[in-house]
């Protein structure tokens, strides 16, 4: 670590995600939100913090895990239900779909908007998205809304530029990035991982039917990551996010790097 990056990171370290109190968590598809900090949202919700889910597109286009004979529309409306359920098994109730398409069919206006709504309406503290800076990502819609929710993030608190979109402005104080090669912070999910892998396999079963290999494969890297997760912060399992203050979302280089 150089000097400069010392310096900043001591001046401008980076925010714990447990200390705030509203937490909205924005998924892409309708599973993505529970693969990505599932544990943590459970463990949240179980504390009494305020959270609430966003699904930002509709999952239509399932890959191969879709039902034989299933129309795109209908396993849309199978997987919103999938969704409504695993979030009530995490203990989440304030559940929001953007209702955009899988795939990429939508603008990014579009989906910027609908992000900046949920936040408006929600008035989070801190914000959970898939991180679009990892090498590997290839998914269109994993890649659009971590660049727009990180767009909402940071211009939230500005009630001249929420004005303009007829929203109030809300005291987003950090973004949270799941999905991340990157982790600045960790969570101690011990006793939550049971949750988070319940809330998977025995909800959405649309992508991970019971007993299917993507299911078996899935199950293992999420008990592998919580445990590599859980080694790095003394903890016995647990989650890692790449998070930022609002003062590091801009002109802070250093609070991006490694």
């Amino acid at each position: 670590m150089s000097l400069s990056q010392w310096i900043v990171r001591a001046a401008s370290p980076f925010p714990s995600p447990e200390q705030y109190g509203r937490f909205l968590f924005i998924g892409p598809h309708p599973d993505d939100i529970e693969i990505g900090a599932g544990a943590t949202a459970a463990k949240l919700a179980a504390g009494g913090k305020a959270v609430s889910f966003l699904i930002c597109t509709d999952g239509r286009f399932g890959f191969d895990n879709a039902p034989s004979g299933v129309s795109p529309e209908e396993l849309a409306e199978i997987r919103k239900k999938e969704a409504l359920h695993s979030a009530r098994r995490l203990g989440v109730t304030d559940v929001r779909f953007a209702g955009l398409s899988d795939g990429a069919f939508y603008s990014q206006d579009e989906l910027f908007e609908a992000i900046l709504r949920a936040i408006g309406s929600f008035q989070p503290e801190i914000v959970f998205c898939p991180d679009p800076s990892v090498s590997s990502e290839c998914h269109s819609d994993h890649l659009n809304v971590g660049n727009a929710a990180k767009r909402a993030a940071c211009f939230a608190p500005n009630t001249e530029i929420m004005k303009q979109y007829g929203l109030p402005a809300a005291p987003v104080r950090a973004i949270a990035f799941y999905m991340t090669a990157k982790p600045t912070r960790y969570v101690d999910t011990s006793g939550f991982l049971s949750r988070q892998l319940d809330a998977i396999f025995n909800c959405h079963l649309s992508q991970f039917p019971a007993g299917s290999s993507a299911a078996k494969a899935l199950a293992l890297y999420l008990k592998i990551r919580a445990c590599d997760f859980g080694l790095r912060s003394l903890h016995k399992t647990a989650e890692g996010f790449r998070v930022l203050s609002q003062q590091q979302m801009h002109c802070l280089p250093e609070a991006g790097t490694s």
